[in-house]
């Protein structure tokens, strides 16, 4: 669950199904004087208990963001349903735990390992002998085979997101016996444990038909603690049952249903007991909090006394002034609070960062000095701080792109573009030729500010119309602004994107002029100004900068207010444009059409194969388009492309994590995005649940998540509200 800016899901779903292990990398069992990777800034808060101390039976409510298109993790409409659905039903060779270690999973997995490098790397797999599908079948080298043939990308009949990894086999074969299986690369493979986690059945991945349409709504062969029992889209909710066959560790829960329920309904949600677990907005765990503490102090009325009788008073008083309808709002409300007592707020920090990304295609962000200067103005301890503070968790900047802390490719090569200076920036706008009360061309020319023809509105007139009216998208100056507006409504409610159900929102920022800001042309800054908006060739430098707007989107609406006064300092005027959720990624960060932008992605497990789409340097399709693969900001470098084909084919993980390293200060160098903080993970837990939460970087163990029994008491857990 996003809440303040948006992830790797929402921007293309098919990078986050690789493997169960997808976001996280691994972890050094101790870390050393020397070690860069540090530690985790924040562990899991579950409310871990023993087995012995969970009951028996019981359904789990959680709620996820929708029933998903697909149930094929391998597709390019996949979500996080699709993924939790296979962690509890299908076998993965390599899972997660509580420090994003990736851990062989013995239920299927006796060992692993590369037995031969030369003349080609192989890979032995020795399978459990328990180790069976829903059917009854052993779970063997034609499974294998068939996962590698339909994501090897040698056969376009298989509509497939990725092939990474599985393209470099060059064959799988049978070992030893039934429970070995062999597998040779034509290519050395770093990454290789991120491969067949999680693993399907031949029956789904034998034939392009089955892969394609049999595994998007139905999963008839399952192997894991649960069964996939049910898919109801019309009550929106996934059943998973216990699985009587299950060999390993029995499930504490009879049943695990997934309710799709909107964000922005949670709250009610978890109230009138339709959901147990669900990850929340800082709104709603506020809320929470608050329902936490005496009863009598829940009351949203402002003005009310801190507690006790004269709160009481001050309440009753003020209902007094209620209509009707609000009276019967603020009962629902109270009602809705009295049933919320039951749950707990559980905090972590997830996998994944937000990041500020700049467009380099164009306009002024085409420069490197420019994005350099950007990226020097921001202060981005502040900027973490801002998310964070307010929520107990570690208000530390993200030093990388490709790991975070306590991950073993992390180091924080921030310095290989520098820290925050104003100075510094403003030395590097001056020396790209950008000034201070440089001279603008008149109204009446298609200048290329958001004045246009029409001249500058007032802060109140371009708040009361949303700030949509004579909007300019750096980078399109030869284009009528007005008409570009039309084309690019910013209350656009076109083509669904590619996000997974979750809704940010930006909030309108108000631009302050500065003296001589809109001056005609030749007039120069009053003596004594502050540093002005700054300008070149007769342009003010401002830039666009685009958010999706939705529910719980306060966090992210308040970095880029913040953002914003940060750029002005320096002269550079923004201009914030909220657009539809549904438009924002396809009709304007993968089209192109912005300057600026917020959203997140994951830190991978394996980061030389997932990230390199991210960062990789754009290159002309054969239609004369430009492919960016996940490349959003386009801005890419050669060099980074061979540090990640390195990265990937050295099997010494000391040797590739280094390459990783050196990748992202090449990265940082660029200034293509600024990785901004870790994001938060909030989820409302009903008290008596337990071994559930949120799980950091863990993958979850759904066979010990259940109800705590009568009597018995969770072991400490990082509880904070």
């Amino acid at each position: 669950m996003s809440h303040d800016g948006v992830r790797l899901r929402a921007v293309m779903r098919s990078v986050a199904f690789l493997t169960a292990g997808a976001l996280a990398v691994t972890t050094l069992a101790a870390c050393s004087s020397e070690d860069e990777s540090g530690k985790p800034l924040a562990g899991q808060d579950i409310a871990p208990v023993g087995r012995d101390l969970v009951a028996d039976g019981g359904t789990l409510n959680w709620a996820v963001d929708d029933v998903p298109e697909t149930l094929n993790t391998f597709q390019s409409d996949a979500d996080d349903t699709t993924t939790r659905v296979a962690q509890a039903v299908l076998p993965a060779m390599f899972r997660l735990d509580a420090q994003g270690r990736p851990q062989r999973d013995a239920d299927f997995l006796e060992s692993a390992k590369v037995v031969d490098t030369e003349p080609k790397q192989v890979v032995l797999y020795k399978l459990a002998q328990q180790a069976v599908w829903s059917d009854g079948r052993e779970i063997g080298a034609a499974d294998f085979a068939a996962q590698w043939r339909a994501l090897s990308g040698k056969d376009s009949a298989y509509w497939t997101a990725r092939n990474a990894g599985y393209d470099r086999i060059e064959k799988i074969e049978r070992g030893a016996n039934n429970l070995e299986v062999k597998v040779t690369f034509s290519r050395p493979y770093a990454d290789w444990k991120a491969l067949f986690s999680p693993l399907y059945p031949k029956d789904v991945m034998g034939t392009p038909d089955a892969f394609n349409d049999g595994a998007r709504r139905k999963l008839k062969v399952t192997a894991g603690a649960f069964g996939l029992q049910k898919v109801d889209r019309k009550d929106k909710e996934i059943v998973l049952a216990r699985n009587p066959h299950w060999w390993g560790r029995p499930a504490k829960l009879s049943e695990i249903v997934l309710h799709a329920v909107p964000l922005d309904k949670r709250a009610a949600a978890l109230a009138d007991g339709t959901v147990d677990l669900a990850e929340i907005d800082p709104a709603d765990a506020s809320r929470i909090a608050l329902a936490g503490r005496a009863k009598g102090t829940s009351t949203p009325l402002q003005g009310a006394s801190p507690a006790g009788k004269d709160e009481n008073k001050n309440e009753s008083r003020q209902k007094k002034k209620l209509s009707k309808k609000e009276r019967k709002a603020l009962a629902k409300y109270l009602r809705q609070q009295d049933e919320l007592r039951a749950f707990t707020v559980r905090r972590s920090l997830e996998p994944a960062y937000t990041q500020l990304a700049l467009n380099g295609s164009e306009g002024p962000l085409r420069d490197e000095r420019v994005r350099r200067a950007v990226a020097r103005a921001l202060d981005r301890t502040e900027l973490a701080k801002v998310v964070l503070k307010p929520l107990g968790l570690p208000a530390v900047p993200v030093g990388s792109h490709l790991a975070l802390s306590g991950q073993a490719a992390y180091a924080d090569n921030s310095g290989a573009l520098g820290d925050h200076d104003t100075a510094e920036a403003q030395a590097l706008l001056a020396d790209a030729g950008w000034v201070p009360g440089g001279p603008l061309k008149d109204k009446g020319e298609k200048a290329a500010g958001s004045e246009g023809k029409k001249g500058k509105k007032s802060d109140d007139e371009a708040e009361s119309e949303g700030g949509s009216d004579g909007q300019y998208i750096v980078g399109e100056d030869n284009k009528d602004p007005q008409d570009h507006t039309k084309k690019h409504g910013h209350g656009d409610e076109g083509s669904k994107h590619l996000a997974d159900g979750k809704q940010y929102d930006g909030r309108k920022v108000k631009q302050g002029g500065a003296p001589g800001a809109y001056a005609p042309k030749g007039t120069a800054a009053p003596a004594g100004a502050k540093t002005g908006p700054l300008a070149k060739d007769g342009k003010p430098l401002t830039l666009r900068f685009v958010l999706p707007s939705g529910t719980g989107s306060e966090s992210l609406g308040a970095v880029a207010d913040s953002i914003s006064r940060m750029l002005e300092k320096v002269g550079i005027r923004t201009e914030i444009t909220k657009v539809s959720d549904d438009s924002y990624f396809k009709d304007h960060i993968a089209s192109g059409q912005y300057d600026l932008a917020l959203y997140s992605w994951p830190a991978s497990a394996y980061p030389a194969t997932d990230a390199r789409p991210i960062f990789a340097k754009p290159v002309p399709a054969a239609d004369g388009s430009l492919n960016v693969e996940q490349n959003y900001t386009r801005v890419g470098t050669d060099q980074v492309d061979q540090l990640f084909d390195q990265a990937a084919s050295t099997l010494d993980q000391d040797e590739s994590a280094a390459l990783v390293r050196k990748a992202d200060a090449r990265i940082w160098a660029a200034a293509g995005s600024i990785p901004l903080y870790q994001r938060p993970q909030l989820t409302a837990a009903r008290r008596t649940v337990v071994n559930a939460g949120s799980f950091g970087f863990q993958t979850p163990v759904y066979e010990d998540m259940g109800f705590l029994k009568k009597g018995a008491h969770p072991s400490a857990s990082p509880t904070k509200d």
